[in-house]
């Protein structure tokens, strides 16, 4: 089978997509697969490149990525491709939708605003939530254009730094406690990793890919914990119906645990953790990627 592995992109995570493209060529059997890099600059190029692709290994983050962008085109053009389908990749890129649902769905998540640039807002009314707080892009990844604030300079601060990376941002309360990553393949959980960032406060773009940036290890939880994730897991992982594989992040303080996000396309650096947890559960990277082409054609 011919595998096309596309990476690279427009979003501000590209150089983190090059990088898990690489890793997954570098992992796929070739005694199955005839392997071939596609590397992307712009959303036209990929039209010509996969036509003659029989499996689309998408290994895109960000904008054109996990936004369902490419899984529509790509559907379109009748060839098949790893995760989740266009509405899941769409919705879950967008944090405020997917804290809506969540909401509806009565997972804990993080209280929170979104503002939108060129719309008036109040900093008073974002204050409403107390600091610190966390300031995002609504639509980003990989922690860039993140940053977490404990007054109002730093807030108008760190707006600023999120506008340049997206045009609506989210506001959330920040909540101290232990992240802990949930990896899900084909609707099972995997084991669960604790992260425990080694020189920064959070786990942010650098303890996420620098050699060594964190500790991430397989927790052992509390029963009444790990059964509480387990049932928000499989709540969204059936309700934002989710497909072949997915990362869902967490947060515990006082045992109660609380939704940060979910990614529909994982990294799959050699640092990342989709692929830790799945060695924890006893699957090497080779054998993951091969399960993630298996089900994504099921």
């Amino acid at each position: 089978m011919q595998v096309g592995v596309i990476m690279g992109g427009v979003s501000s995570e590209r150089d983190i997509s090059m990088l898990s493209g690489k890793y997954i060529i570098d992992n796929l059997d070739r005694k199955k697969y005839e392997v071939l890099p596609i590397p992307i600059n712009t959303q036209y190029e990929l039209i010509d490149r996969v036509k003659c692709v029989q499996f689309a290994f998408i290994a895109l983050h960000g904008e054109f990525g996990e936004d369902g962008t490419v899984q529509a085109m790509l559907k379109s053009m009748d060839v098949p491709f790893s995760g989740s389908n266009v509405m899941s990749s769409a919705l879950c890129m967008d944090k405020d939708a997917t804290k809506k649902m969540l909401v509806g769905l009565k997972v804990p998540t993080p209280k929170w605003i979104m503002v939108k640039k060129g719309k008036e807002f109040k900093i008073e009314d974002i204050e409403k939530i107390p600091y610190p707080l966390v300031v995002k892009p609504n639509n980003g990844g990989s922690s860039i254009g993140v940053n977490i604030v404990s007054n109002r300079e730093g807030l108008i601060e760190a707006l600023k730094t999120a506008f340049e990376f997206d045009e609506e941002i989210i506001i959330e309360e920040f909540i101290g406690g232990e992240e802990v990553t949930c990896c899900i393949l084909d609707g099972k959980l995997l084991p669960v990793l604790s992260i425990k960032p080694k020189k920064d406060a959070w786990f942010d773009y650098k303890s996420k890919y620098e050699d060594k940036g964190a500790e991430e290890i397989v927790v052992k939880l509390d029963k009444e914990v790990e059964d509480e994730i387990k049932k928000m897991t499989k709540v969204c992982w059936e309700n934002l119906k989710l497909k072949v594989y997915a990362r869902i992040d967490v947060i515990i303080k006082d045992k109660k645990p609380y939704v940060l996000e979910i990614n529909t396309l994982p990294g799959m650096t050699q640092n990342s953790l989709f692929p830790k947890s799945a060695k924890a559960a006893g699957i090497s990277f080779p054998k993951l990627l091969d399960e993630i082409i298996k089900l994504s054609l099921r």
